[in-house]
């Protein structure tokens, strides 16, 4: 009778255990769908850097993957500073400014119309301006 049980009971739970890994790799199946869409996703963002001194700025312009994108440099740019790049996926937008007068110093980054990120001063140089993608909001 013990061994009937014992049966019933493993065959109950990899049941279970079977119709539990289906319903995960579901979710799953589904979370993976989501994220390839996200990638798949290209939005614009505008650059902002004003105040004085500014020596240079490093930009993510969309080049590259979202795990590592590339970095484009402007050396001595006039300001106000404004660049629009196009990003993809869940490449961040990014911008750091190096000034020689960081007390002044405010970087922002826009995504249709609306500042993300904004940082001023020492912030603005020591971190810069760096948003999370706006294709998850």
């Amino acid at each position: 009778m013990n061994r009937t049980v014992r049966t019933a009971v493993s065959a109950f739970a990899v049941t279970g255990l079977a119709f539990g890994l289906g319903a995960c790799s579901e979710a799953a199946d589904k979370a993976a769908d989501s994220v390839d869409k996200a990638v798949a996703k290209s939005y614009e963002v505008t650059y902002e850097v004003t105040g004085s001194s500014l020596e240079s700025v490093d930009y993510h312009a969309g080049d590259g993957t979202a795990m590592q994108p590339q970095v484009q440099s402007e050396k001595k740019p006039g300001t106000p500073w404004t660049k629009t790049v196009q990003l993809h996926g869940i490449m961040p937008p990014a911008v750091m400014p190096v000034s020689l007068a960081p007390e002044d110093l405010t970087c922002k980054v826009v995504y249709q119309g609306k500042v993300i990120k904004e940082a001023k001063g020492e912030q603005a140089m020591a971190g810069g301006c760096v948003a999370v993608s706006p294709v998850f909001n």
